[in-house]
């Protein structure tokens, strides 16, 4: 039977239609990038997005432009209706992002939409409803601002086949947010801002007035934005111009991010792409890839841009050359950034699995053991042991010479303590009528020196002094429970609120934390707020400001009623204090709040009247003329900053909860605990020190880097019980690790 050929038939306009919609509008968020570039032809410099069900239920976008014209919303929505060319010639010349008219046409053709519009010098608004392309109805006043609302519903309704391949809304919603990013970090004079429908929240959101790094930080974070490098070059033979922002080599990722536009426009350049990424080869790791953003600006009449039908490629003339010109730019700037690398670090378990003494071996027992113990190999060694004497030990000055009378009476007091013999009562009566005689003496400073002075071992009391109250059950066996001051005679105290207090801090402590806390070798400190350590293979970078404010947070839970006394040498008003808190901008005071001398004056009637709870539970005495004279004695060889301490009794008479039990002894403890942690505003370095200054430090003074290795961190070994969430907030950091650092290095 002969073949008969088949009859070639004109194809049905709607037909037509339908399959070019196909073409240009291939999912929702080609559909937005259309109707985006109409608002930015149209001047926007604010354009609103919301979404439904990913794209497919609803696409509504909204911006401030110049609007349509009432005369043309009969043939808006038509195909080949454009106001940006008239001629073919014109496509040489074509600046904007629309040229075909193609737009709208397509989309009315594949869902319902309706277009809200005003024109600057119109009286009101218009709105109209199109489908497949054609006006339902004569458009409609209404009220409106100044630009155009285009509502599309029900995307792919009558084309069931890509309907069901866009099942995943999510999916969809995440690309639209791709391709709004993208065009919110090119254009950055004009405000962006992406939600889905019925959410406050916008996804993604650029103000008008942000930069373009401000956008970059934005939209894909700090991580991006603190590594950029601004490229720009410009080559008037071949006639472009290329600007832009890259990821130096401190910054990779396992999926490359390249925006390019070409004269504005959103495209793809596989070429151009290859091209950079081959510079970063010789920089990143390997399967790795940057952060690019590139505007190319090349001369209209070189570039054909009617190449696709969602205009994501163009192609341009002297491609090659152009291409070669941006990857040695780009190659320059780099070799110009990689004079230093940085390392961010992300808080990590210790992962503790043995203690150092268990990974280092002896050398007097490696010959026996090498043939039953496995081979420690040299990444996994740990060559410093916290039991460990260091050579700074032995270089510490003698200060016996520069000690006070009173402090020489203290030191044959002692002697003869240790002399009379080991009986626990003669050595308590001794010790007692040591710190009687003696105190805990704070010497004031001038007003306005931010020096403070630090207590030697020498100059403190080898005791702190304890009350002992009929009403108060003593406990028979000597103990020491939290503090190396504590004395073995100590009260029991069974109110439930402190004891509720224990069980929380004991309930939250970390195991590996206080591991490494106890077995760590002091590395060295940063400032007053940092200090290095390592445990292990690890380095290890620890906030000494939060991690004291918890150790005397948990000493004054585990030590309720049984602190010695800080006495001051000269009573201080607590009127004084209160005022020069209030004269601080950190107190908040304002107009509104009255004057200060009245606040002063109820501060010190306040806390006048919980001065008997104060020193029976806190050792923190006030006498009945409205003077402060004790603070209480937390751990040995340690003084708080005296600067800190009209911040602390106005945060006792405002911030501290008197009516519950419970949360009064809380957050009364964490603001003592605040004022005893050590804090860089008010130490001062010794560098900044004059000759004066230095000299009346006194050569007995400690600085305050001894105090935190020698004193806190001698603390945090034992008493310390750090919480889940240090390894979380950034209190405790993993610097480096031995055996990836060994890794790193055998790459080189």
């Amino acid at each position: 039977m002969a073949l008969m050929a088949g009859m070639i038939r004109r194809l049905d306009e709607t037909v037509v239609n339908r399959i070019a919609a196909g073409e240009v509008i291939q999912r929702p968020a080609n559909a937005i990038k259309e109707m985006m570039e109409n608002c930015l032809d149209a001047k926007a410099t604010s354009i609103q997005v919301s979404v439904k069900d990913g794209g497919l239920k609803l696409i509504q976008i909204q911006d401030n432009g110049c609007g349509i014209r009432k005369e043309d919303l009969d043939i808006v929505c038509e195909r080949f209706t454009t106001s940006k060319l008239q001629t073919f010639e014109d496509l040489t010349s074509i600046s904007t992002y629309g040229f075909r008219g193609e737009a709208l046409a397509s989309i009315s053709h594949v869902a319902h939409v309706t277009i809200t519009t005003k024109t600057s010098d119109g009286m009101c608004a218009y709105r109209a409803s199109y489908s497949d392309g054609k006006l339902k109805a004569a458009p409609k006043p209404c009220a409106g601002n100044r630009g155009t609302q285009i509502v599309v519903e029900d995307l792919f309704y009558n084309v069931a086949t890509r309907r069901k391949a866009l099942r995943n809304p999510s999916e969809e919603y995440a690309k639209i947010l791709e391709v709004v990013s993208r065009y919110a970090v090119h254009n950055s004079g004009i405000s962006f801002s992406v939600k889905k429908q019925g959410e406050t929240v916008a996804d993604v959101r650029t103000l008008s007035n942000a930069t373009t790094v401000d956008n970059i930080r934005s939209i894909f974070g700090n991580a991006v934005s603190r590594e950029l490098i601004e490229v720009g070059c410009e080559d008037e033979i071949l006639a472009f111009k290329m600007a832009g922002y890259v990821t130096n080599a401190n910054y990779s990722v396992k999926k490359c991010t390249f925006l390019l536009f070409i004269n504005h426009r959103l495209v793809e350049s596989s070429a151009l792409r290859k091209a950079i990424e081959t510079v970063y080869a010789a920089y990143l790791p390997k399967n790795t890839h940057p952060f690019l953003y590139i505007s190319l600006e090349i001369a209209p009449q070189n570039v054909d841009v009617n190449v696709h039908p969602t205009k994501h490629e163009v192609h341009f003339l002297h491609e090659d050359s152009i291409l070669e010109r941006v990857q040695q730019h780009i190659e320059s700037k780099l070799l110009g950034s990689n004079s230093s690398r940085m390392y961010f670090t992300q808080t990590l378990l210790p992962s503790i699995t043995a203690s150092s003494a268990d990974v280092v071996k002896p050398a007097s027992s490696s010959s026996t053991n090498q043939g039953i113990k496995d081979k420690v190999y040299a990444h996994q060694m740990v060559r410093t042991d916290s039991r460990d004497q260091k050579l700074d030990a032995f270089l510490q000055p003698a200060n016996k010479s520069n000690t006070s009378g009173p402090v020489t009476e203290e030191s044959n007091n002692k002697k003869a303590c240790e002399e009379s013999g080991p009986q626990d009562a003669e050595m308590e009566e001794c010790i007692d009528f040591n710190v009687r005689a003696i105190g805990a003496e704070v010497v004031e400073k001038p007003e306005g020196s931010s020096e403070r002075q630090w207590m030697s071992p020498e100059d403190t009391p080898a005791r702190k002094k304890h009350r002992i109250d009929d009403d108060m059950e003593i406990e028979e066996e000597a103990k020491r429970d939290l503090t190396a001051a504590c004395t073995p005679r100590r009260r029991i105290i069974n109110l439930t609120s402190v004891l509720t207090l224990q069980e929380e801090i004991s309930n939250q402590a970390n195991a590996n934390l206080q591991e490494m806390l106890h077995n760590h070798s002091f590395v060295g400190c940063v400032n007053p707020q940092w200090a290095l350590v390592q445990y292990q293979t690890k380095l290890y970078l620890l906030n000494s400001t939060k991690l004291s404010q918890e150790m005397f947070y948990q000493i004054l839970v585990y030590d309720f009623g049984n602190f010695g006394v800080l006495r001051l040498s000269e009573p201080a008003p607590l009127y004084d204090l209160a005022m020069l808190a209030l004269e601080n901008t950190e107190s908040g005071w304002t107009e509104e709040d009255g004057p200060k001398e009245g606040l002063a004056e109820y501060i010190v009637e306040f806390l006048t009247k919980k001065s008997e709870m104060l020193k029976d539970y806190f050792s923190l005495e006030i006498d009945e003329h409205g003077n402060l004279t004790g603070l209480p004695l937390l751990i040995d060889s340690y003084i708080p900053s005296l600067e800190g301490l009209p911040m602390l009794i106005l945060r006792l008479a405002t911030e501290v909860n008197w009516d519950e039990e419970k949360e009064c002894f809380e957050s009364l403890s964490k603001e003592c605990a605040m004022f005893y942690s050590i804090r860089k505003q008010y130490i001062m370095d010794e560098s900044d020190l004059n000759g004066e200054q230095a000299d009346e430090s006194g050569p007995s003074k400690h600085s305050w880097k001894w105090t935190v290795e020698h004193v806190l961190y001698k603390t945090f070994r034992t008493y310390l019980m750090p919480p889940k969430k240090f390894t979380e907030d950034g209190t405790i950091l993993q610097l480096a690790n031995l055996p990836d650092l060994y890794k790193v290095f055998e790459r080189c």
